[in-house]
């Protein structure tokens, strides 16, 4: 029923109060009518009517009183949660809480609140919570205010950036990666702002920090208001307490929100002042500048406000500091009413205004008769919707157009009016419901590779299959899934880690976790007792993505089967060794240990051989964690003793050159050669590193007694590269002997070994090298642009198809203007042109080009093919 007042009822079955609710019934004009749910009153009687006789006593007279440096809504919201807070501690006094009822009903503002409590212990109990009450009912005000503002300061900037015409290509730097380093709130503004500005033609080179900086600004807000609305929600809804730190840890809360409101507010103000700039450069609406000094709060009220809420947080006035920072929001909302104000006046708002209106007088500043000749402004289809939300919803007249349009926005954008909850819900479905304009997403742990990447990848790619076939290996491709059956048992405690596949006709199934498993199955299925295999190709793992961490990524494996000497396990470190040199990637280390050698040396410190496999797990976590972490982890966890975990602790952290550790552990009276599976493995490890020495690549091993691999199937040597320069990627390569694998898929055991290279942190690193080093990469490997001046298609396809005849990698461009083909060579990289035009044409030649190489030369279309690729070779020889 129209205009029918809404009901506010506290303290029902389930029933919590939202900042939302605080502020509707704080600064609606005429406010809800407040009531108590019957239950929660017949809670406060009964506790009154349940005391025996004797605790019984005269109400006690209770007198609180209201700051008076705040605002009509913070005094109402205050003393509305104060009846709220009456009713959650269970209080007896429900003549106080009938009182308090009626001071909000009655809508008289009072500093003072007379109330009759039934006990002592309750008065006592409300006036010590008085404070906090008053400043949680501050933070719900903000928290309201905070996000509001949050959602249309979006809309407003965008207006800004058509505004200004300004590249917003920038923006496509802001993205969720899903590696656990990006800022989620700064991809999703970035992202907003795309549909926004999607299909705007307002664009030019202009390079404005103010919309550089959007997406930082704006996603900071929308992160501290996420922070402040969990935080408010809680103190809303939660008893009162007498003693707590709540005042002291919300005001450090609102320092994050009121640092932010204040770079919102100085970042709007400076747009506006750039596009008031802008339209002083035409002469446009001359008033409009003088209103804005004279009615937008400036930057130094906003530092002015920032700086008295620090000081009075350092005075512990906790309360007023909280209402420094409702006074900036004030301000920043102001600000804000102002950028949209000038931004929709900027971009023709006012005609459009009449349009609609369906009046022509005072249409535009600019001159009548050139008025037709003006250009069609082509915004963003989001943008648009806005502008014509806006145009309904501003009233104006044709006498001084600007300043009812300034009135017309601080109307609109105030938070107490009926108009602004219905502009933030228009943003909202401007930027949430047309799913069919929002960019779409990668999940998280996935990345798309750009074409200057794959360049980068193919070579790498093509690098590693080279260093594979040198050493005699053969490609092998398998499934990328497999049997659950067959994944399950292989890893350990990482086999949380695979992701498995809905049933499909009653297989279970699951990506692969990684290359040696179904290489594994492979060998066993197949009955192959030798095999030298290379595989390159992707795996998939249900882990938390992090910097270099992803859930989908390459591995490139070299394995080989049916190998049980000390040679194979050579072969495999010295494989990757020439990997990581010919990939060029910069200083790196192998660190390399033996299974046999953890076990026997888990054994000599007194680990149950149950416990060896769960306890190498816990070891392998030592580069990322210090020992203490892992001592507590073996202890509490795992079960183990101190003092195992001390003599665990002796032998894990050794690490030195292979040579100098090794003649160490096998020293006259070493525990490790009284141990059976400790001495054989260092006997192995002695053959090892005596070859790679002979092979010039000992010095970049590290013999490291942490190494463990958690991965069940190791049962041999064991080594893992770690890149060693600024870009922290962690492991990128490693493997090991694994003898026993193949026999779990058949009753024979086939040796085995191999190494696994990490491609996608190689990539990560190469990608960084690229940058620092300035190198720039050519995408496209296309030697030859046949460039037609004009559109004869049929000529064109003559002439590149006698290109690709002769294995040249070429394209062809049909277009009259000359610049758009050499933009095109420019753009790719292309070395040569074949240019053809209507001169070329008569006299049956066509002109060849580098312009990189200072080179043109005229030749007969019959014979140019032979000709440029005589000069193709002969710049080769050069």
């Amino acid at each position: 029923m129209a205009g029918e007042r809404r009901v506010l009822t506290l303290g029902g079955k389930g029933f919590s109060l939202s900042s939302a609710s605080v502020f509707e019934f704080s600064t609606a004009s005429p406010p809800p009518l407040l009531k108590i749910d019957p239950s929660a009153l017949a809670r406060l009687s009964s506790s009154s009517s349940g005391r025996k006789p004797d605790q019984q006593s005269s109400p006690v007279k209770l007198q609180l009183s209201v700051p008076d440096f705040l605002t009509a809504e913070e005094a109402r919201a205050s003393i509305l949660l104060l009846l709220y807070k009456l009713l959650l501690g269970g209080s007896s006094s429900s003549t106080a809480a009938s009182q308090l009822l009626d001071i909000l009903n009655n809508g008289s503002q009072t500093l003072t609140i007379d109330l009759d409590v039934d006990r002592k212990e309750d008065a006592d109990l409300l006036k010590q919570c008085w404070p906090d009450t008053t400043l949680h009912a501050i933070c719900a005000l903000l928290d309201y205010t905070a996000t509001s503002l949050a959602t249309v300061s979006d809309a407003v900037a965008a207006l800004s950036c058509e505004a200004l015409k300004a590249d917003t290509s920038t923006f496509n730097l802001f993205t969720d990666s899903g590696d656990g380093f990006s800022d989620k709130d700064r991809a999703s503004v970035a992202n907003d702002f795309k549909v926004l500005l999607n299909g705007s033609k307002m664009k030019s080179d202009l390079q404005s920090e103010q919309v550089f900086d959007i997406p930082r600004i704006h996603g900071r807000l929308r992160s501290v208001s996420k922070s402040v609305h969990s935080s408010t929600r809680i103190e809303l809804n939660s008893t009162p307490l007498v003693q707590g730190t709540a005042s002291k840890n919300l005001a450090s809360l609102f320092s994050s929100l009121a640092l932010s409101l204040q770079d919102l507010g100085e970042s709007s103000w400076l747009r506006a002042k750039n596009i008031l700039e802008g339209l002083a450069k035409e002469n446009k609406y001359p008033n409009l500048v003088e209103d804005f000094s004279t009615g937008c709060p400036n930057i130094d009220q906003l530092n002015s406000s920032v700086t008295s809420f620090i000081t009075l947080k350092l005075e512990k006035s906790y309360v007023k500091s909280l209402h420094e920072v409702y006074s900036l929001s004030e301000a920043v909302r102001k600000i804000l009413s102002w950028e949209a104000t000038v931004s929709f006046i900027s971009l023709d708002g006012i005609e459009l205004i009449q349009v609609q209106n369906g009046t022509t007088d005072g249409v535009s500043a600019a001159t009548p008769e050139k008025k037709k000749d003006k250009k069609k402004k082509v915004m963003g289809k989001g943008t648009t919707v806005l502008m014509q939300s806006f145009a309904t919803n501003i009233v104006i007249d044709s006498s001084s157009l600007t300043q009812k349009v300034s009135q017309g926005f601080l109307s609109l954008f105030d938070m107490k009016s009926l108009g602004f909850e219905p502009l933030v819900q228009k943003v909202k479905e401007v930027v949430e419901s047309n799913e069919s304009r929002r960019l779409p997403k990668i999940p998280k742990g996935t990345r798309d590779f750009a074409k200057e990447q794959m360049a980068i990848r193919e070579k790498a790619f093509s690098i590693i299959a080279n260093v594979f076939k040198r050493h005699g290996a053969m490609a092998l491709d398998t499934p990328v899934f497999e049997l659950r059956e067959t994944l399950t048992g292989k890893y350990g405690e990482d086999s949380k880690l695979i992701y498995d596949l809905a049933d499909q006709g009653g297989e279970l199934c699951s990506l692969r976790y990684d290359l040696t498993v179904p290489f594994a199955r492979y060998v066993a299925m197949n009955g192959i007792t030798s095999f030298r295999r290379y595989q390159i190709a992707k795996v998939y793992r249900r882990d938390n993505p992090s910097k270099g961490r992803y859930r989908e990524f390459y591995q490139c494996d070299f394995d080989i089967a049916g190998d049980e000497t000390t040679g194979a396990d050579f072969e495999v470190v010295k494989i990757l060794t020439e990997l990581l040199d010919e990939l060029n990637i910069g200083a790196y280390e192998i660190k390399l240990n033996h299974r046999k050698l953890l076990d026997g040396m888990l054994d000599i410190c007194g680990v149950p051989a149950g416990k060896f496999r769960t306890v190498c797990s816990s070891i392998d976590k030592l580069d990322k964690q210090s020992f203490e972490q892992i001592r507590k982890e073996l202890i509490v966890e795992k079960g183990l003793d101190a003092e195992t975990v001390e003599k665990i602790g002796s032998y894990v952290t050794q690490r030195d050159h292979p040579l100098k550790l090794l003649a160490k552990l096998k020293e006259d009276g070493s525990e490790f050669l009284k141990n059976d599976s400790s001495k054989q493995a260092l006997n192995e490890l002695e053959k090892l590193f005596q070859a790679l020495d002979n092979a010039r690549c000992v010095d970049k091993v590290v013999f490291d007694l942490s190494l463990a691999r958690g991965l069940d199937y190791y049962t041999g040597v064991i080594y893992e590269a770690v890149f060693k320069g600024t870009t922290q990627v962690g492991s990128i390569a490693a493997g090991g002997r694994y003898d026993k694998l193949i026999g779990m898929f058949t009753k024979k055991d086939v040796a085995a070994i191999g190494v696994s290279l990490g491609i996608e942190r190689v990539f990560a690193i190469m990608e960084e090298n690229q940058k620092e080093g300035n190198q720039v990469v050519r995408a496209s490997e296309t030697q030859v642009l046949v460039s037609i001046l004009g559109d004869d298609l049929s000529l064109a396809a003559k002439l590149v198809s006698m290109c690709w005849d002769a294995k040249l990698k070429a394209e062809f461009l049909v277009n009259k203007r000359l610049n758009k083909h050499f933009d095109r060579a420019k753009e790719f990289g292309i070395p040569w042109m074949v240019i053809v035009g209507e001169q070329e044409i008569k006299k049956g030649t066509v002109r060849l080009k580098n312009k990189d190489a200072n080179v043109e030369k005229e030749c007969a279309t019959s014979d140019f093919v032979d000709e440029l690729v005589g000069l193709m070779n002969n710049q080769v020889a050069q």
